[in-house]
Formats: C-alpha cells, structure tokens, sequence
C-alpha cells in the first residue's frame, strides 16, 4: 500500500466532507482541523451537539492512525471511543482540534483530541483507540 498523504483543506471522506472539517495539518505527530458550529450541528439551544463534537474527534484520529499504519495494512477503524464534554461551542463558533498519539503499535493506536473554541475555552477531551486491518 503506498504511503497515504494527507492535504490541507476539506476533509477528503464523505461524511467528513459533510461536515465540513477543515484539515490544518497532518503529520504522523499529529492532526489539527477546525470545524464551523453550523445550524443544522446544534442543539435547541444553539449549541455544538455532542455526536458532531465526537465525529470531528474521531475523524482526526482516524487520519492519524491512517498515516502511520504499517506497510501493507488495509486501512483502520475505530474500536473505542470516550469523550470528556469539557464546555460548550456555540453556533457561529470555529473548534479546533489537536489530534496526537498516545500509542502506535502495530495492531492498535490511540490517539487523544484536544477540542477548543478559537478563544482557547475548552470543549472536550476525546481518547480513542484504532485498530489496524
């Protein structure tokens, strides 16, 4: 399998897409996007729902994992996932998310996502384990 490369921009995965998560950089140290807190994202009041907080955490670990799989592998997928809900993002906001290793192995890794407002107010601490195919 060749070396997968990363771009800035858009994400380029459907639901990522969907999203509209924004890649800043990608590296095997890390992943950092942004993500704007849309209507359509929020709760009744206006704030960032929990499941996009989750998605935009799990698409940046997931292309993390991506980029460090070993030679040959068939790709990765999610085998665990908890989240902190530190505060709250509101519609109109910008996160951000710092996606770093905690441990590349050669069947598993796990990554933790730092998400933030753009004022630096935390939004939620995300551990998830990856598993190698």
């Amino acid at each position: 399998m060749p070396a997968y490369k990363l771009e800035p921009g858009i994400a380029p995965l459907p639901y990522a897409r969907m999203l509209e998560i924004e890649i800043l950089e990608a590296a095997k140290e890390g992943i950092r996007g942004k993500l704007k807190v849309r209507p359509e994202m929020c709760t009744a009041g206006h704030i960032l729902h929990g499941g996009a907080i989750m998605s935009f955490a799990d698409t940046l670990g997931a292309f993390g994992a991506t980029l460090n799989l070993p030679e040959g592998s068939a790709g990765t997928t999610t085998l665990e996932s908890k989240t902190n809900f530190l505060g709250s993002a509101k519609e109109g906001e910008f996160v951000l998310g710092h996606c770093t290793p905690v441990h590349v192995g050669r069947r598993t890794s796990v990554w933790q996502t730092k998400i933030t407002t753009e004022a630096g107010r935390n939004v939620a601490l995300v551990t998830q384990t990856q598993m190698v195919l």
